[in-house]
């Protein structure tokens, strides 16, 4: 849910139905990002105004991620997940996804959106050692998105190294 996410239509399109007081909690959340207390007021404050908007999700999902609280940023791209989902009248488990339900080769934004969140979810769930769903959840990306076009190859390629040094094929 990294940078490419933030620069997407669909994102930029839920930016501007984000309420003011929603947006200006998530800007003293990050104001107050070295007071732990402090930012998740702010974020709970946020969720209150707007709890399933995608901006308040990846504002919060950023400061997980960022304060290293991986178990964390995973149950908020969950959620993220589903909201997404949920959007495109699509599974809201992502597991139950498949190429013919939705068109996640075209490059229409909440597409994008939702295979860079997917991408994020697996990422999390192999930094938190949970190898087998990360798998998972990375194969689905790429069953989803055939042309790597948000780099779900990569999570495999990292997952295939595990345990063997640089010189071994």
């Amino acid at each position: 849910m990294e940078g490419e996410a933030l620069e997407n239509a669909w994102f930029a399109d839920r930016y501007r139905t984000l309420p003011p007081v929603a947006e200006e909690q998530l800007r003293l959340a990050s104001h107050a990002y070295s007071d732990d207390a402090r930012a998740e007021m702010h974020l709970t404050l946020a969720k209150a105004v707007a709890p399933n908007h995608p901006v308040v999700q990846v504002g919060e999902y950023r400061y997980y991620f960022y304060k290293n609280r991986l178990p964390e940023a995973l149950r908020v791209a969950e959620t993220c997940l589903r909201t997404v989902a949920t959007e495109l009248k699509i599974p809201c488990n992502w597991q139950e996804m498949t190429p013919s339900q939705a068109n996640f080769r075209s490059d229409e934004a909440a597409h994008r959106f939702y295979l860079f969140v997917l991408k994020a979810y697996a990422y999390l769930l192999l930094r938190l050692n949970r190898l087998v769903e990360g798998a998972i959840a990375a194969e689905k990306l790429l069953e989803l998105d055939p042309d790597n076009k948000v780099g779900g190859q990569l999570l495999l390629d990292v997952l295939e190294r595990i345990g063997k040094d640089d010189y071994d094929d």
